[in-house]
């Protein structure tokens, strides 16, 4: 069908739950490196004393023994597996808290919500003239032009501390190890400050774009709009979702004004009316709240908390239950009964009536 016209109506919810589904949402890959970086310089942050140390112990031992180890294949072998388990060692806890920020950033842009059409193969994706034309699209320009002003801006920021780095005269005196390792990572914490502090700033640029650029995107037409709606309206799952909602708005709605009831007719246990009078402001009793089986047992329930009088007349609780709606005045040939039953409630509660001022 032509959906021909002008786009000018905002997604609707469907609409962009198709697109999640399909993996279509804002996606910045700024945001995934400030958490990948940010998830190893905390990582780092916390192990690099033990680095360090298990470094040195490593460089102390190889260097210290050099002239005793013999030159052979298996020795040297052994000597590579052993780097390798430091290094490992040193470096697992950085790889995995990089991998946790990349994760998470995926996780936070696409709402912790999996793309299930977006996992099923598309062969258009492998079709080496498509790649091409979007390789040299208009829309593939715009991370290369965030990346050169990215580089561009970091190699300005980081410019002055690193001239400032080859300048100082450590680089020209006799100092210790550990004098060198320490003004190594002063100078890289103070050059890795001002990079983070580029690539936040560029990461949220980057995502309020995506997300302008995504908006646009999704954008619909009117007859669009018009036609989802028909649809959704004409949907029986939509429907019965709707039905259940609405249920469930009035199941709660109806429970919060059980304390509002001047008694609880019972039957005794199966059905449960909430009755409620007041003589200056209705004109006859209402049904506050009604149920059965497990409602009936909620309002029993609430009732108590609140100290509402229960009464058992089977009758009329079944007559009220069948005919009566919550919200509404009872039926016309009830008033006697209800009546009754209401005299009977200010009887009994007369004192707690009349010190609430509420004497009806």
């Amino acid at each position: 069908m032509d959906h021909g016209g002008d786009k000018t109506e905002q997604a609707t919810p469907k609409r962009l739950e198709e697109a999640i589904k399909r993996g279509q949402f804002p996606r910045s890959t700024e945001v995934q490196t400030v958490f990948v970086l940010g998830g190893g310089l905390t990582a780092l942050s916390f192990t690099g004393a033990e680095m360090w140390h298990r470094l040195v112990l490593s460089m102390t031992g190889v260097f210290g023994h050099l002239h005793e180890w013999p030159v052979t294949i298996d020795g040297m072998q052994g000597y590579f597996v052993g780097g390798m388990l430091t290094f490992g060692q040193c470096v697992w806890p950085v790889a995995a808290a990089g991998l946790a920020g990349g994760l998470l950033a995926g996780g936070m842009q696409s709402r912790f919500r999996t793309a299930s059409e977006a996992l099923e193969a598309q062969w258009e994706r492998v079709n080496p003239i498509a790649g091409l034309q979007r390789m040299f699209s208009v829309r593939a320009l715009m991370p290369a032009a965030t990346n050169g002003l990215k580089l561009a801006v970091i190699i300005g920021l980081s410019y002055g501390e690193v001239k400032r780095v080859l300048d100082d005269p450590i680089f020209f005196t006799a100092v210790s190890p550990a004098r060198i390792a320490e003004f190594l990572m002063d100078s890289a914490g103070r050059i890795l400050w001002r990079v983070g502090g580029v690539l936040v700033l560029i990461a949220v640029a980057d995502y309020a774009w995506q997300v302008f650029r995504m908006s646009k995107d999704m954008m619909m037409t009117k007859a669009e709009v018009k036609e989802e709606g028909k649809a959704s309206e004409g949907n029986p799952e939509m429907k019965a979702q709707q039905k259940r909602k609405r249920m469930q708005l009035a199941k709660r709605k109806m429970f919060q004004d059980v304390p509002k009831a001047d008694v609880i007719l019972v039957n005794p246990t199966h059905i449960a009316i909430a009755l409620r009078y007041d003589r200056k402001s209705m004109k006859a009793p209402v049904i506050v709240a009604k149920g059965s089986r497990l409602n009936a047992l909620r309002i029993r329930e609430i009732a108590g908390q609140h100290q509402i009088p229960i009464l058992e007349n089977k009758p009329l609780a079944r007559l009220l239950f069948k005919y009566g709606r919550v919200g509404g005045e009872i039926p016309a040939q009830f008033f006697a009964a209800v009546a009754e039953v209401l005299a009977w409630v200010y009887r009994v509660n007369r004192y707690r009536y009349y010190v609430e001022g509420n004497l009806r």
